[in-house]
Formats: structure tokens, C-alpha cells, sequence
């Protein structure tokens, strides 16, 4: 079952690098130095409608209001809905580091704590970030 989920997450990353936005492909073609990084979480099921809930609220308001939160998706496995993956791409290191002191960051991090289970955070590299223009 460990390789099964370490392909899941393998394929789910390289996915997700195919599913970037346009407004990111413009940033990127910028800024070189892009910081990425995927979460890999498990929620408490009894918990994960509401978790689902604060994370979107939580994604939804990074990417409007922070001009540094370039991408943030996620994700949850089919077979296994409590494990969520969440793919970040943040313009730099500093545009994280801000990103964790906005008010609804520490919001949603306080909200979700007692739904999270486990966290794991990679940081990655990019070797790819392509999408399709909007036509």
C-alpha cells in the first residue's frame, strides 16, 4: 500500500505541474526563483467537510489578496478522501514567509489544527511549469 501511495503522490505532483495557471506562466517567466512546495495531509474523517470548507476559504483568500501566492491547489485522494495534497507556488521565499503571517493563514491554521492528523511539507524544484494559454 506505501508504493501505492508513494506513486499516487508521485503522478498527483506531476499533474499538478501541468495545471499551472497563465497568470502564473507570465510570473514565472519573470521570477526565476520561484518557492514550491507540496503539503501531503491527513484529516480526522469525522472532520474532513469542515476542514475541506476552511481550506478553500483559506486558498481562495491568499491568492486574491497576496500578489506573491502565485498557485495553490488541492487535492484529495480518490480512494482515500482524508488525505489531501496541497500544491504551493509562491513568486519567493520572502512572498512565503509573508504569506504565513497574513491574518488568514494563522485563521486557517488555527481553525484546522485539531482536524489535522498528520503533515508532511516537501519543498521541490520546478523542472517544468507549462500551461495553456487561455484563448
Amino acid at each position: 500500500m506505501k508504493n501505492n501511495t508513494r506513486h499516487f503522490y508521485y503522478v498527483l505532483s506531476l499533474i499538478l505541474f501541468s495545471m499551472l495557471t497563465s497568470s502564473f506562466n507570465n510570473t514565472f517567466a519573470q521570477n526565476k526563483n520561484p518557492y514550491v512546495r507540496i503539503a501531503k495531509i491527513v484529516i480526522d474523517s469525522a472532520q474532513l467537510e469542515n476542514y475541506k470548507i476552511a481550506l478553500k476559504m483559506h486558498a481562495e483568500a491568499a491568492v486574491s489578496k497576496e500578489p506573491g501566492v502565485l498557485t495553490l491547489y488541492a487535492v484529495y485522494d480518490k480512494d482515500n478522501p482524508t488525505h489531501v495534497t496541497v500544491f504551493e507556488i509562491y513568486a519567493s521565499v520572502d512572498a512565503y514567509n509573508t504569506h504565513i503571517q497574513t491574518p488568514h493563514f494563522i485563521k486557517y491554521k488555527t481553525t484546522v489544527k485539531d482536524m489535522v492528523k498528520s503533515l508532511v511539507l516537501t519543498d521541490v524544484i520546478p523542472i517544468a511549469l507549462e500551461t495553456k494559454q487561455k484563448l
